[in-house]
């Protein structure tokens, strides 16, 4: 079992719709399709059912899924921009122990958990060449007896945050305690935060921030809009070290995603960088 380029650790999901249909999510199923239309060779390590639904989706990636009675279970309800998440089940735990020993190797490992499912010391277990992100919204959740999800401190951030190279994170997440970003940034040496049709602002040390902002696009599904822009950001960045050339790959990446519904339409590499060539530098039409 050779390591994949880009590993995503987390939940897959069961996402439940006001039709009573469901369709597959969650961090891991967004992002992981949208690094293999960006030409990555990709692994899932995730928890869940047999049943899971619409497998056909992550054709051409490398899954490790372990034995769950359930599937983390979702209801998405949109007013606007603003999202009100209700959980349903959650599915087993995932610990270091189960990390593939050829997997820690990897060029790219994001954490995308969704219920706290992920134990903190797993960031530990990588190689020190591994380019380490976390995307912390299951760390940042909890839920009431009905379900509804509502945020919460961070508690496991000192123990994450030293062992990664960068923090992906919306203002969403924050759950308008900014002040909590200020910590985040002591304890990480990069932080892309995500700011939907805003764009994406990102923080480093010692290093004035850079606002980059969004591509021009109409939103039909801002599902795992965060979650495709998470997959071009480190992507690029892996490949060019520079966080603002990644940050409009991942800008331009979750514009295209979002045009259309579900995790099936996540585009192209080609169709990434035809909008990056279409756009100059900032956002302005060429």
């Amino acid at each position: 079992m050779a390591a994949p380029d880009f590993l995503v650790l987390g939940h897959m999901t069961r996402d439940e719709h006001p039709d009573g249909s469901c369709s597959l999510g969650g961090a891991v199923t967004y992002a992981s399709i949208a690094a293999r239309n960006l030409g990555y060779r990709v692994g899932i390590l995730t928890s869940a059912a047999a049943d899971y639904p619409e497998p056909h989706l992550l054709h051409d990636l490398e899954i490790v899924c372990l034995p769950s009675p359930t599937t983390t279970t979702f209801r998405n309800i949109y007013e606007g921009r603003h999202r009100h998440q209700y959980v349903r089940d959650v599915a087993s735990r995932i610990t270091a122990a189960d990390i593939p020993t050829a997997w820690r190797d990897a060029k790219i490992v994001l954490f995308g958990p969704l219920t706290n499912e992920v134990d903190a010391d797993v960031v530990r277990v990588f190689s020190p060449h591994t380019l380490i992100a976390v995307s912390p919204q299951g760390w940042m959740r909890q839920w009431d007896e009905t379900g509804r999800v509502k945020p919460r401190a961070w508690l496991e951030a000192a123990q994450v945050l030293p062992h990664t190279n960068a923090l992906i994170l919306s203002e969403e997440d924050l759950g308008g305690h900014h002040e909590r970003l200020e910590s985040y940034l002591a304890l990480a040496p990069l932080v892309a935060l995500t700011r939907g049709p805003e764009g994406v602002i990102i923080y480093r040390k010692n290093e004035p921030p850079l606002e980059v902002p969004a591509f021009p696009t109409h939103a039909v599904d801002p599902t795992g809009a965060g979650d495709s822009f998470a997959a071009g950001f480190l992507i690029r960045l892996y490949e060019t070290n520079d966080p603002l050339e990644a940050a409009r790959f991942g800008n331009a990446t979750a514009s295209l995603a979002i045009a259309s519904k579900g995790a099936s339409t996540m585009p192209s590499r080609a169709e990434v960088e035809q909008l990056l060539a279409t756009y100059a530098a900032g956002g302005e039409k060429a």
